[in-house]
C-alpha cells in the first residue's frame, strides 16, 4: 500500500484490532472507545375508565375494533372501562402511544379496516 492517506480500509482494521487488544487486557472500554448509553423513560402512565374510553373514542374505535387493535378482548376494554379490571403494562404503553400521535394511529387503524362481507338470507 501506498505511504499516503490510510484507506477506510485501513482505518477500520486498524481500529478493530485496537479494540480486540483492549479486550484482551480487560480495559474499560466504554472509557476507552466511543460508546453512548441511551434509556428510554417508558414508565406507562395511570389508566382508569375514563381515560381508556378517551383513548379509545380518541380512534374512533368501538369496543370490538380497539380490542382487536390491541390485540386483546372485548371484554378486557368493557372491564377496563368500567373499572373492573387494570390494563396491563403493555396496553398501557401502548394507549400512551395512541395518545402521543392520534393521528398516526388513526391513520393505522384505517389501513387496517376493510369491509365485512354479509351472508345473504334466502
Amino acid at each position: 500500500m501506498s505511504k499516503g492517506k490510510p484507506s477506510v480500509a485501513d482505518k477500520i482494521v486498524a481500529g478493530l484490532e485496537e479494540f480486540a487488544d483492549a479486550l484482551e487486557v480487560s480495559e474499560e472500554i466504554p472509557q476507552q472507545f466511543n460508546s453512548r448509553r441511551v434509556m428510554l423513560d417508558l414508565k406507562p402512565g395511570d389508566y382508569d375508565p375514563q381515560r381508556v374510553k378517551e383513548t379509545r373514542q380518541t380512534l374512533k374505535a368501538s369496543q370490538q375494533i380497539f380490542a382487536q387493535f390491541l390485540g386483546i378482548s372485548v371484554e378486557s376494554v368493557r372491564a377496563w372501562e368500567q373499572g373492573k379490571k387494570l390494563p396491563s403494562d403493555m396496553a398501557r404503553r401502548f394507549m400512551d402511544e395512541i395518545r402521543a400521535e392520534p393521528e398516526y394511529w388513526q391513520a393505522r387503524l384505517r389501513k387496517l379496516m376493510r369491509p365485512r362481507n354479509r351472508r345473504k338470507t334466502a
